[in-house]
């Protein structure tokens, strides 16, 4: 997360010495008040020149199969048109836009801003303004978008994870995957997602028709290693023979034809029953930092057996409950975890002189072998260890380990003896638990699920929360909180809230040492506060979520940008007060009247509306292709004459919410800097004359009791 507040530290700080330093001196040099025109018989030959070069170096590309040439070729009789196009089309839009609508638009907001600026009308504006944002909150309480951490990417992979009980033969395992493999490929080979394509020879001739799956890329099973859960949070490098995954890889974004994948993960999630006694969890790639289960209930005590216990009776509570979103609750610990413990009687050791190292070192060396030496390669340098171990058909083979022979010199007598192990040893059949996890010392079990596409995860386990708090009562040994995505969720919230206010805290303290004055920064920070208004009604007129990461990041960029228009009208509203200080003949400390106020505040909203209005308008227009997903490709569009737009696509998913609260905060805080701004500056002005009158009444009215 710190990486995207130190690109943006960067970049200002790179733009700020550009505008100061490099901007100059380029103006200096090259900048004209008027653009030099170019006749028009001149722009007609240059451009035909360009065309006709174009067209011909196209053609060669072309002919000679070379898409570098046919590149050239085409952005040159590009440039052609676009001589043509700017001559006739964009240079008489610009200067009707800048001679004709920004002079209209400038005429409107000035009479707008004076209406706004007399009589009562400021008050009105300020507390309308207030209302405005508690409306905005009411709004947000009577009509809440989803809350959501990250925002639903529609998946890129799909994973299928098969768990069987622990000690399952990894054939077996195999057996169940092909299963649910089979049951995954009924879903993705659905007809909808198939269509007619050409079917081409070696030479590119069309030979054919064939119906192809257009949405898959590639559907892959695996067992045994590498196939754990990783939202679970035990990722086991080592083999895991009871294991295995289903894998399917969709298609890039523009490929898909329209095709939600989520649909996709959703029917994965209602069709792939798995095995009786197997557990399967569908699964789809997320976005964003890792986090925990959407359903995480951890629970905490001292004793295992009570613990599980616990979470027996927590997963049987929420099923009755039938809580719609759950896809499959378990328990992250396992009781049934067989294991085979070779039980040593001491006395019979003691009296064949056998010691339990050797008992111990025999079956170790029988099932996992031991080196007895090395050998090397000629010409190779390392050395490769022989290790020696029993065949596998006996070293699965109970008896035979059992009655497998320990080799030993009796140390009372000397002789070389060989013991059964069945002699000294029994074997025993039990289980035990997969696992024991720990936390600050306590033992923890912990329930989790995933949450079924469609679905919204905060609202799924709100409705968990509220059916446990009226009907489940924790053990007194025992504490349960919700943990996972939720608790990174809540850490998440507090952090962007903290930085939202550190952050308009230090602006506020660099705006005070500015302009070395309260008031002026409580007015740029009101309308810091003021901005969230469009951001909130935006999200709830247009039924947007409300992604916690990405908005919250949204709102802290606003800041910026809000600060900046504000600082630039309000430093040249002081400029024409402390102007019109020296015109009226007032000291420093002395306030104009309201009057001359209000002509200074509309001049210096006038004069700064084009940098305001501009800056927010290239910064609307810049977010948007980021905020709606527009894909157009530059490359292709000289290269192959195809642009390939398209609209969405995986980027749009994570960064649209950022875009957006950008957009809507950023349209709502120009009409703060161009309309509050000027109406606040006016009423702290008035405030001002009105305390510097009363205060001039005061000591008139002292000067006369003393004279």
């Amino acid at each position: 997360m710190s990486l995207m507040p130190i690109t943006f530290m960067i970049a200002l700080g790179s733009s700020l010495f550009v505008a100061l330093v490099v901007n100059p001196a380029l103006a200096s040099k090259f900048m004209r008040v008027e653009n030099d025109h170019m006749p028009t018989k001149k722009m007609w030959r240059l451009a035909a020149v360009l065309s006709v070069i174009g067209v011909v170096l196209a053609m060669i590309g072309g002919a000679l199969h070379s898409t570098v040439i046919f590149s050239i070729g085409t952005l040159t009789a590009f440039f052609g048109l676009m001589g043509i196009a700017n001559n006739k089309v964009f240079e008489p839009l610009t200067g009707k836009f800048q001679n004709d609508w920004l002079p209209a638009l400038e005429h409107w907001y000035e009479g707008f801003l004076r209406f706004a600026l007399t009589k009562h009308h400021p008050r009105t504006f300020l507390f309308g303004t207030f209302g405005l944002l508690i409306l905005a909150f009411v709004l947000l309480g009577i009509f809440p978008p989803k809350t959501l951490f990250f925002p639903e990417n529609q998946p890129q992979f799909i994973n299928a994870f098969i768990e069987a009980p622990l000690g399952t033969d990894i054939l077996k395992t195999d057996s169940i995957t092909r299963i649910v493999e089979g049951q995954v490929m009924q879903v993705v080979n659905d007809p909808a997602y198939s269509r007619e394509e050409d079917v081409r020879d070696a030479n590119g001739n069309v030979v054919g028709k064939e119906k192809r799956n257009f949405l898959i890329k590639s559907v892959i099973s695996q067992v045994g290693k590498g196939t754990s859960d990783p939202g679970t949070g035990q990722v086991e490098m080592g083999a895991t023979p009871n294991k295995g995954r289903v894998a399917v890889t969709f298609v890039q974004f523009a490929d898909r034809h329209g095709v939600n994948t989520n649909e996709v993960l959703e029917k994965l999630q209602k069709t792939v029953t798995g095995y009786p006694g197997v557990v399967v969890t569908v699964a789809k790639n997320a976005d964003g930092p890792p986090v925990g289960k959407p359903i995480n209930i951890e629970i905490r005590g001292k004793e295992i057996e009570p613990l599980l216990d616990e979470a027996e009776r927590v997963k049987k509570f929420i099923e009755d409950r039938n809580v719609p979103g759950i896809e499959a609750l378990r328990i992250d610990i396992d009781r049934a975890k067989p294991e085979m413990p070779i039980i040593i009687d001491r006395e019979k050791a003691r009296r064949l002189n056998v010691s339990t190292y050797a008992v111990a070192d025999a079956i170790r060396t029988a099932l996992f072998g031991k080196e007895v030496s090395t050998f090397r390669v000629e010409g190779d340098d390392d050395d490769y260890e022989i290790n020696v171990r029993l065949k596998d058909e006996y070293r699965y083979n109970t008896q035979q380990l059992m009655d497998m022979r320990i080799t030993f010199r009796d140390m009372l007598t000397g002789q070389i003896r060989q013991v059964p192990i069945s002699s000294v040893a029994k074997e025993d059949y039990t289980t035990t638990f997969s696992a024991i996890k720990r936390k600050d010392l306590d033992r923890v079990v912990t329930v989790s699920s995933n949450v079924i596409a469609g679905y919204n995860n905060n609202e799924v386990v709100q409705q968990i929360k509220d059916e446990m708090a009226s009907g489940y009562t924790v053990s007194e040994q025992n504490t349960l909180r919700f943990t996972g995505e939720q608790e990174d969720q809540a850490k998440d919230m507090n952090f962007l809230l903290m930085s939202f206010v550190v952050a308009i805290f230090v602006v506020f303290l660099i705006i005070v040492a500015q302009f070395n004055s309260i008031s002026y920064p409580m007015i740029v920070m009101s309308t810091v506060i003021f901005s969230t208004i469009g951001v909130f009604l935006g999200l709830v007129v247009f039924r947007m979520d409300f992604i916690i990461l990405m908005t919250m990041l949204g709102i802290i960029s606003l800041i910026g940008v809000v600060v900046n228009n504000a600082i630039v009208l309000m430093d040249f509203a002081r400029l024409l007060f402390a102007r019109a200080q020296r015109q009226l003949g007032l000291d420093s400390d002395q306030v104009i009247p309201n009057d001359h106020s209000m002509e200074a505040l509309i001049i210096a909203g006038r004069t700064r509306l084009r940098p305001v209005l501009l800056t927010a308008i290239t910064a609307v227009l810049g977010l948007l292709p980021l905020a709606i997903g527009l894909n157009f490709n530059f490359f292709s569009l000289f290269s192959e004459l195809d642009p390939h737009i398209h609209m969405g696509g995986d980027n749009v998913v994570f960064w649209g919410p950022l875009s957006w609260a950008v957009i809507y905060g950023l349209i709502f805080a120009t009409f703060l800097t161009l309309i509050m701004v000027p109406v606040m500056l006016l009423i702290v002005q008035k405030i001002k004359h009105r305390r510097q009158w009363k205060r001039g009444m005061r000591e008139a009215l002292r000067h006369s009791e003393v004279g």
